[in-house]
């Protein structure tokens, strides 16, 4: 094993509690982050002071851009509306039933599983704000890495704060299985099956509780403090880029930065912005993205093979050369995917973009009680999964460096 990063992992404790005190400080001292929101600017114009001031980034940009975040979340209104359309139709026209029931089935696969912006126009626009801020290296560039996190914080999961994961969960699965119901019932109506259709319509109104119980899952007023998901992230990589300035760490021939990146909780937003306006950018030589979120519990880091509820796949070679890194820095790491309902990390916006990247995490993806919930906060971090973290991100950028990558 090469030594280049050994003085910084020695010194990681002192990153760890670097990393700490900066989130405690966002936390408790900056404005509530909320997608799109002054909070978010105000954090990504402190963390962009950092890099210029303590990382030795000679390129530090934070940038705007426009999106509509609100609409991301609003989708439970929407699927609310038309799957209770569907319930009710169902008695006055099988053909109006079936006709809100896949507009319900299509906001959920087009805005909520895939985070296509359909609804996106139909409410107000606001700007969220990205950094990017890179480490030269001291010879001829021929690999360039990003460490990312997003700055921003979620609205409160109000069911999962008060009840835990499984609740939170049963409304979305018990809606979905409602308006599969009620479209099947139509069309066996419609295919002449008898008068059971309309004892079946009856019954299925048990659904109805679940389709209204979908709008207050998440609560549109409170931002969670947002330390665990996703100040780790971007601390992580910050502490990392001050720990190469502080031990005159550096690589001949990669290039390491950061993408802090604005409005992830909005359906990828800020990543999604940040590919097309660099979609040009940083192709003279290969680029790697190492997304880095909510990064907690030590046993559960992971390197997801899957992204963006399990649609998109990452860089496999990137993935597997993480999990080797962490290997042989002894830190506890194993393969896995971002599931169905399981949401997304930014990898999967800079994969769709054309970036090899991979989504590394510390929570387990059956829903944690603090996963966008006021849990979320600074006494909530876990130090030893930070520092796994940081050192296996270490050794992977050392691996890098010595050309693991460059078949």
């Amino acid at each position: 094993m090469n030594n280049r990063f050994k003085s910084a992992m020695d010194s990681r404790k002192e990153s760890v509690r670097f990393i700490i005190g900066e989130i405690s400080h966002v936390c408790q001292n900056l404005k509530p982050r909320a997608p799109g929101s002054e909070g978010e600017r105000e954090a990504a114009q402190y963390m962009a002071e950092l890099l210029r001031e303590k990382c030795g980034c000679c390129h530090v940009t934070v940038e705007s851009f426009r999106e509509h975040p609100s609409a991301f979340y609003s989708y439970f209104y929407f699927s609310m509306t038309f799957d209770t359309l569907c319930a009710v139709c169902s008695f006055l026209s099988p053909w109006l039933s079936i006709l809100f029931g896949c507009a319900a089935l299509a906001i959920f696969l087009f805005q909520f599983v895939l985070y296509q912006q359909v609804i996106d126009p139909l409410f107000p626009v606001k700007t969220g704000t990205n950094v990017t801020a890179i480490r030269p290296s001291t010879g001829e560039v021929k690999r360039r890495v990003f460490l990312n996190g997003h700055i921003d914080a979620a609205w409160e999961f109000p069911v999962n704060y008060h009840f835990g994961g499984i609740a939170f969960e049963i409304p979305g699965v018990m809606a979905l299985i409602g308006v599969l119901y009620y479209i099947g019932i139509a069309i066996a109506s419609l295919c002449g099956a008898g008068t059971w259709t309309q004892t079946a319509f009856t019954w299925g109104l048990l659904f109805v509780p679940f389709f209204v119980a979908v709008a207050f899952t998440y609560n549109p007023r409170f931002i969670v403090p947002g330390a665990n998901d996703n100040l780790t992230g971007c601390f992580i990589g910050i502490a990392i880029l001050k720990a190469m300035e502080e031990e005159g760490i550096e690589l001949a021939q990669t290039e390491v930065g950061v993408i802090l990146t604005g409005s992830e909780e909005a359906g990828l937003r800020g990543s999604k912005a940040w590919c097309q306006q660099h979609r040009d950018d940083f192709r003279d030589v290969p680029a790697y993205v190492l997304c880095l979120d909510t990064i907690h519990n030590p046993q559960e880091l992971m390197v997801n093979e899957r992204d963006l509820n399990g649609t998109v796949a990452c860089d496999t070679q990137l993935a597997d050369l993480y999990l080797q890194a962490a290997k042989e820095v002894g830190v506890p790491c194993k393969k896995g995917m971002i599931p169905l309902m399981g949401g997304a990390t930014d990898s999967a916006a800079f994969a769709q973009g054309g970036f090899r990247s991979v989504g590394i995490t510390g929570l387990s993806h059956k829903l944690e009680r603090y996963y966008h919930t006021r849990l979320d906060y600074p006494g909530n971090l876990d130090p030893e999964g930070i520092e796994n973290c940081m050192i296996a991100t270490m050794r992977t950028l050392e691996m890098i460096e010595e050309g693991a990558l460059d078949s």
